[in-house]
C-alpha cells in the first residue's frame, strides 16, 4: 500500500471513531479542521482553561458540527478513562503518561498526536530539525534554501511544526514531489512512533526540566527525531542525521551511532561545528559529510557537499564568514545544519544566495530601533541560559544594558554570571528567575561592577533601560527564561518590548 492509499484509509476510519482532542491550542485547532474535513462526527474537545473566549469558540464549533461536545475546567480529564474513546490526540505539552490518559489507553484508546499523524502520512520527503537552541532559525534557513533551489519549479516547500504553523489540515494538499520542513520540540517528540527521512539535532543542553522527568528523558525525546522508523510504507530506508560535534550530548550520540553494531548500517551521520578546531571536530566518528569553521581564514568549509550531482565523495566548497548576514558563531552553525540537511539536493550557489540575504527571524537579535545613539534589540526567544550566552557572544564590548528574567524551568543559571559581567554594565531583572540570575552575577562579580536594577513590569524595565543607556550602548532583551510568568509566549513578550521601545520619545 502506498502513502496516498494509507492516508485515504486512515481518513476513512476516522468517520466511525470516537475521538478525544486534548488541548485547544494552535496545533489542535488545525487538527479539528482536519477531522471535520475528514468527516469525523464524534469528536470531543477537552481543555484545562475555561476562559470566555475559548468557551465561545468551542460553542461555535459544536453548533457547526465540528465537535460533538467539549469539557473545560480543572477536572476536564476526569471522565476520560470511562469515555469509551477510540483515539486520543494529545497536545504537545501534555505528558503521555498523565494518569487519566494512561487509564484511557489501558481501556483501549489509541494515543497519538497531530504531529505524529502528519509525519506518518505525509506523502513527500520530510526534513526535521530539533535541538535546545537554534531550531527556528535553522528550520527557516532550511526552507529558504529549498525555496531558492526550487524557485523555478512546481515543487512546493511546506514549513511548519513548532515554528507556529501546523500542517495537519494541509495534509491532503501536499504532493509527493513537494518538500516538508518541520521544527520539532521535545514535547512534540514525546511518544513519537515515526521519524523524518533526514533530521538534525542542533544541540542539546538542559531545558524544559519542569515538564520532563529528568534530563535523560529530554535527551531521549530529542533522539526520537531520528531513531524511530521512517514512514511505515518505506521500511529499511537508510536514514541520515546531522549532529553537532561541538556539543557534548550530540557528539556522544554520533559516537553511539558509529560504534553500535545495530545502528552502524542504519544511519549516515553528518557532523558540524563552528566552536571546535576543525581537526578536533573531524576526529568524531561519522560516515557522512562535514562542516567546520576555519577561524584562521574566517571560512566555513563544507566537505562531501553533493550539490545535487549524486557523486559527492571528496567534494568541498567554502563560504567566507563575511558573506553570512546573520551575526554570531551560533548562526554559522545554524547555516551549517541547514546546508548539511539538504546537501544531496541543493547547490553551493543556493547556500551563498541565502546566506547573503537572510537577516534573521523575528525576536532573535532583532533590531527594534536606534534612539539617541542607543540600539534596542529584541531577543525574546532567549528562554534559556544557553540562548542568552549565544546572544551575548555577538557583542564585543561591555556596553550592554540587558533586561532579563522570567519563569523558571528548573535550569542552572550559574553559567550566565561571568559572560554577563564581561558584557553587561547594567542588568535589569524582572520575574521569578531574577534571584537566580542575580546570584550567578554576584558570584562572578565580587566587586559589584555590574549595576543590577529590579523592575516590576516591562514598562518599568524599558524605562529603566532608557535611563541607564548612553550613546553607543545596546539595550538587549535577553530573558534567559520562559515568558509564562507575564505573557502567553515569547512572541507576546517580544512584541510588548518592541511596542514600549517604539513609544519612547
Amino acid at each position: 500500500m502506498n502513502e496516498t492509499a494509507e492516508l485515504a484509509e486512515f481518513i476513512d476510519g476516522l468517520r466511525t471513531k470516537k475521538i478525544a482532542v486534548l488541548g485547544f491550542g494552535i496545533s489542535n485547532k488545525a487538527l479539528l479542521r482536519f477531522l471535520a474535513d475528514s468527516g469525523a462526527k464524534d469528536v470531543h474537545l477537552f481543555d484545562l482553561k475555561a476562559d470566555p473566549e475559548a468557551v465561545a469558540e468551542a460553542k461555535r464549533l459544536k453548533d457547526n458540527g465540528v465537535i460533538a461536545e467539549f469539557t473545560f475546567g480543572e477536572a476536564y480529564l476526569d471522565g476520560l478513562p470511562e469515555g469509551g474513546f477510540d483515539v486520543l490526540f494529545r497536545s504537545p505539552i501534555m505528558r503521555p503518561d498523565e494518569e487519566h490518559i494512561a487509564a484511557a489507553v489501558r481501556a483501549g484508546a489509541v494515543l497519538t498526536s497531530e504531529m505524529e499523524v502528519f509525519m506518518r502520512y505525509c506523502p513527500c520527503p520530510i526534513y526535521a530539525i530539533t535541538g535546545s537552541d537554534g531550531k527556528t532559525t535553522t528550520t527557516t534557513l532550511t526552507a529558504l534554501l529549498l525555496r531558492e533551489h526550487y524557485r523555478n519549479s512546481d515543487v512546493n516547500i511546506w514549513l511548519g511544526g513548532n515554528i507556529g504553523t501546523p500542517l495537519i489540515d494541509k495534509l491532503t494538499e501536499i504532493e509527493p514531489d513537494d518538500r516538508v520542513v518541520l521544527e520539532l520540540s521535545s514535547f512534540q517528540l514525546m511518544h513519537m512512533s515515526v521519524s523524518a527521512d533526514v533530521s538534525a539535532i542542533t544541540n542539546i543542553t538542559p531545558n524544559h526540566l519542569n515538564v520532563h522527568k529528568d534530563y535523560q528523558e529530554y535527551i531521549d525525546c530529542k533522539k526520537a527525531v531520528f531513531d524511530r522508523p521512517i514512514h511505515l510504507w518505506r521500511p529499511g530506508v537508510r536514514k541520515r542525521v546531522v549532529l553537532n560535534a561541538g556539543n557534548e550530548v550530540t557528539a556522544q550520540i554520533a559516537r553511539e551511532l558509529a560504534c553500535s553494531e545495530d545502528d552502524r548500517g542504519k544511519y549516515t551521520v553528518d557532523v558540524f561545528t563552528a566552536k571546535k578546531a576543525p581537526e578536533t571536530a573531524l576526529g568524531l566518528p561519522h560516515n557522512g559529510a562535514t562542516a567546520v569553521f576555519d577561524a584562521a581564514n574566517n571560512k566555513i568549509v563544507f566537505s562531501m557537499f553533493c550539490g545535487g550531482c549524486g557523486a559527492c565523495e571528496g567534494q568541498k566548497f567554502e563560504l567566507d564568514r563575511a558573506d553570512l548576514l546573520l551575526p554570531g558563531l551560533h548562526n554559522v552553525e545554524n547555516l551549517m545544519t541547514a546546508a548539511l540537511l539538504l546537501r544531496s539536493e541543493i547547490t553551493a550557489d543556493d547556500v551563498r544566495a541565502v546566506a547573503a540575504t537572510f537577516g534573521g527571524v523575528e525576536h532573535r537579535l532583532e533590531t527594534v530601533r536606534e534612539l539617541d545613539g542607543v540600539r534596542y534589540i529584541n531577543s525574546s526567544i532567549d528562554s534559556s541560559p544557553e540562548r542568552t550566552l549565544n546572544a551575548l557572544s555577538v557583542f564585543p564590548k561591555r556596553n550592554i544594558v540587558m533586561i532579563a528574567g522570567g519563569k523558571d524551568k528548573s535550569l542552572d543559571y550559574s553559567p550566565v554570571g561571568a559572560p554577563i559581567v564581561e558584557k553587561v554594565k547594567t542588568l535589569i531583572l524582572i520575574g521569578p528567575t531574577s534571584d537566580k540570575i542575580e546570584a550567578s552575577v554576584r558570584a562572578a562579580d565580587p566587586a559589584n561592577t555590574v549595576r543590577i536594577v529590579r523592575a516590576s513590569s516591562y514598562a518599568e524595565a524599558v524605562s529603566s533601560a532608557r535611563a541607564a543607556a548612553v550613546p553607543g550602548d545596546v539595550v538587549l532583551l535577553s530573558p534567559a527564561s520562559t515568558s509564562f510568568d507575564l505573557f502567553k509566549n515569547f512572541e507576546e513578550r517580544g512584541n510588548t518590548f518592541k511596542r514600549l521601545v517604539n513609544e519612547l520619545v
